[in-house]
């Protein structure tokens, strides 16, 4: 699994609105400043997180974007999964039940399957309220 540029920004830019949480709206310029992102790629990801229920959106002078739950409420794995759609390792995983014609005699696919249940269970022990607190097991988060 390789996570994209759009992953890595979104995951970015949602940790600097956890960071700014009890400040209000936040506009994408400042994000921008902050993590040295252009704006127009924020502008990009945008629309994926509009769709979800992490984000609240407000137009005009005032506006810009807030986290809709509380940083430790949202994991790692739903910022992720918005950005980047399915993680799973193997494409022939992305649908359930599984549509590969060899899936009942494929010997790799128990491999993939526990694969995945690492990475998914991982990245749902993680919160946003973990990665700015930098709490997580003792571990150090680089982006």
């Amino acid at each position: 699994m390789k996570i994209s540029t759009r992953g890595r920004y979104a995951f970015r830019m949602m940790i600097d609105l956890a960071q700014h949480y009890n400040e209000g709206f936040i506009a994408l310029k400042d994000i921008s400043a902050r993590q040295n992102i252009s704006k127009k790629y924020l502008e990009q990801i945008i629309p994926f997180f509009n769709r979800s229920n992490l984000l609240f959106a407000n137009k005009g002078h005032m506006g810009g974007y807030q986290l809709a739950k509380h940083p430790e409420k949202i994991t790692v794995r739903e910022i992720l999964e918005i950005a980047e759609g399915s993680l799973a390792p193997v494409s022939c995983m992305d649908n359930v039940p599984n549509f590969c014609e060899n899936a009942d005699r494929c010997f790799t696919l128990p491999v993939y399957q526990g694969l995945y249940k690492v990475i998914l269970d991982y990245l749902d022990s993680i919160t946003l309220s973990d990665v700015i607190s930098n709490k997580k097991d003792n571990c150090e988060y680089y982006i």
